[in-house]
């Protein structure tokens, strides 16, 4: 198993003594699958511009996980996996890629926030994302969008 940064475990503490509540691990994600998108994708979050992530189904089958529901906590790291804030989640509506609106586009924050450009970016990183697999994306995939808040900043 993969060792997580110290800040995953600090945050955490911080996290749940803040809420005064016992403390558990909250699972550490990065956005993105490359250190230039994932770290601007951090920045977005931590700037309240970035309020929605969009998941394939598959992701969810391919690692045995299950779908994000509403209240579930994320530590989002940098691309070296340090910790840098909490999110809650909101909201979880499942839909097809090609019923991804503008608003659901607005929502991600990434880019000059249209669909067209969230179509572009999302269409290359499936195919990336599943290129070695039976999963063949298309247009009526169905995409998890989870909108979340951030909930704490680490120091």
């Amino acid at each position: 198993m993969e060792s997580q940064h110290n800040s995953i475990r600090e945050i955490s503490r911080a996290y749940f003594s803040v809420q005064n509540k016992p403390f558990r691990e909250i699972q550490a994600i990065h956005f993105c699958d490359n250190e230039k998108d994932a770290n601007e994708c951090l920045d977005l979050v931590l700037d309240g511009v970035k309020r929605a992530t969009a998941t394939a189904v598959w992701e969810f089958e391919m690692l045995d996980e299950p779908l994000p529901q509403i209240g579930d906590l994320y530590i989002v790291t940098d691309w070296d996996k340090v910790g840098h804030c909490v999110i809650q989640t909101t909201k979880v509506t499942t839909l097809a890629f090609n019923e991804i609106s503008d608003e659901h586009a607005m929502l991600e924050g990434e880019g000059d926030k249209s669909l067209q450009y969230w179509q572009k970016v999302h269409r290359a990183y499936y195919a990336r994302q599943f290129e070695n697999t039976h999963f063949k994306p298309d247009d009526n995939m169905k995409i998890v969008f989870e909108e979340f808040e951030v909930v704490f900043v680490a120091n």
